[in-house]
Parts: C-alpha cells; sequence; structure tokens
C-alpha cells in the first residue's frame, strides 16, 4: 500500500462504521499512523480549516501541505486512488461517481439510525443534518426489500400461505402508518429518527431470514426459527429506544401491530382455503 503522506481523515469516533474503515486505512498503510483524528477531539488547527457543519454529512480529509480540505467521497477516492490509481479513475467515470456519491450521502445521512450512537447529545457530537431526502429512500428500501423476503419466508410456515408482494408490502406500510399516528404526540421532534431506527429492526430481521430461504426443512422448523428472529428484533427495537432515551410505548406498540397483522394474515387465510 502507497501511504498518503501529511493528511488527516476527520472521522466520526461515535460512528462504529466510520470507525472501522478510518482504522482501516491507517492499519493498511493507506494513512499514516496517526493519519485520523476524532471528531469530537479536534486539534485547534484542523478545526479551523474545515467546515465544521459540512464535515457533520461529510467525513473531511485534510491535506497539511497545502491547507486544503476536501469532503464526503472525494476525500475517501482520495485515499484508495493513492494506492489504486485505477479504482479512483473508473469511480471517477461519471455514471458511476453519481451513484456512488449518492450512495454515500445515503449512508452518512442514515448512518445514526442504521448504527445508533447513546453519545448522540452534545454540540460536538458528529450528527449528520436530517435529509427526508434519504430518510425516505431508507425507508422505501427497506420496506420493498423486507416485503420480498417475507413474502419468500412466509410460503415456508406451513399455514397454506403463498407468496404475496402486495400482502407483505402493505404490513410493512402498516406498521410505519401505526406507529406514525400511535406514537406521534409522544415522539413529537424524534419521529423521524424512530422511524429510521424502526426500519433497520426490520432490516435485521429481514437479513436473518435470508439463510432460511436456502433451506429445505419442515414448517415447524421454521416458525419456531421465525420466533427466534422475532425476539432478537423485540430485543433489539427495546435497545435502540433506549438509545432514543423512550420508554417501552414503542416497543409495546410494535409488537402489537406485529402479532395483530400476522394472525389476521393467518386467518383470513385458512378462512379463504375453507
Amino acid at each position: 500500500m502507497k501511504t498518503l503522506k501529511n493528511h488527516t481523515l476527520i472521522y466520526d469516533n461515535e460512528c462504529p462504521m466510520c470507525n472501522l474503515y478510518s482504522k482501516g486505512f491507517t492499519k493498511c498503510g493507506m494513512l499514516d499512523e496517526d493519519g485520523r483524528e476524532a471528531f469530537t477531539e479536534l486539534s485547534g488547527k484542523n478545526k479551523n480549516l474545515i467546515d465544521f457543519n459540512r464535515a457533520k454529512n461529510e467525513i473531511a480529509l485534510v491535506d497539511h501541505d497545502k491547507n486544503e480540505v476536501v469532503y464526503g467521497l472525494d476525500s475517501l477516492l482520495l485515499i484508495i486512488g493513492n494506492s489504486f490509481p485505477m479504482l479512483e479513475k473508473i469511480a471517477r467515470i461519471k455514471p458511476l461517481y453519481w451513484f456512488f456519491q449518492k450512495l454515500y450521502s445515503f449512508v452518512s445521512y442514515n448512518r445514526k439510525q442504521i448504527i445508533p450512537s447513546p453519545k448522540n447529545d452534545t454540540e460536538q457530537s458528529c450528527i449528520p443534518d436530517f435529509n427526508m431526502k434519504y430518510r425516505m429512500a431508507y425507508i422505501s428500501f427497506v420496506v420493498i426489500f423486507s416485503a420480498y423476503i417475507l413474502s419468500e419466508f412466509s410460503a415456508k410456515l406451513g399455514f397454506n400461505l403463498e407468496r404475496n408482494f402486495l400482502r407483505e408490502f402493505a404490513v410493512c406500510i402498516g406498521q410505519i402508518v401505526w406507529q406514525t399516528l400511535f406514537l406521534k404526540t409522544y415522539l413529537k421532534d424524534k419521529i423521524w429518527d424512530y422511524l429510521g431506527n424502526m426500519m433497520t429492526v426490520s432490516l435485521i430481521g429481514t437479513l436473518l431470514l435470508i439463510p432460511a430461504l436456502m433451506t429445505g426443512f419442515t414448517p415447524f422448523f421454521y416458525i419456531i426459527y421465525f420466533g427466534i428472529v422475532v425476539l432478537i428484533m423485540f430485543l433489539e427495537h427495546i435497545r435502540r429506544c433506549r438509545i432514543l432515551q423512550l420508554n417501552f410505548l414503542p416497543t409495546i406498540s410494535w409488537i402489537l401491530f406485529r402479532i395483530t397483522a400476522l394472525a389476521i394474515i393467518i386467518l383470513t387465510n385458512i378462512e379463504f382455503k375453507i
């Protein structure tokens, strides 16, 4: 690896993803050993150079030789391109660059909902601005992905259920509408943070169901497996609510809707079969 000398990456030390890949850059020699600096521990020199608010949304890379700063995708491409010039050239082709730029923003603006941090309550915390477009994009992605996987998995439960994407899509949308209407007064300004975290809980459950789709066991196995996944989602929902400093009300409302929706689907399907 070719080291990018005299550069400092200003990373969000309260974000596990940012922590991981910035540490990877230093460990593999793409940056100096001291080539990264925590956002909450900024030196006076770097604080004066960077756009403090922009650096919350786009990771900043400081060039100490030129006293210049690049942000976001450009900072990552500069580091990667120093060791792999061809990869940077490919990534900077206009259609690809546009896609990676959107992908970067998609992750960056939702990173606190993907992996929440309990240390987000100070002015110095690296909290990205709320972006409605990217929050809605994240919610939409999880809804569509979850509805597809649940549709595939439901056929394995043995309740005479058939694959039905629209049914599962309606359940996912119903969950969002239910929680929004039921909890809007309680959640107030935390509504979008909560919805983002709730969708990540759904995403975790969806990802856990995927391995089971590749197996061929009895319906009883899949019922037990599904129950374990729901338990994991339940515990994760509670954990995230604690981080958001919410009580058990969102979790009670969340699990109540899940149980009711599942019961209606099973009972309705049995009636139709009869």
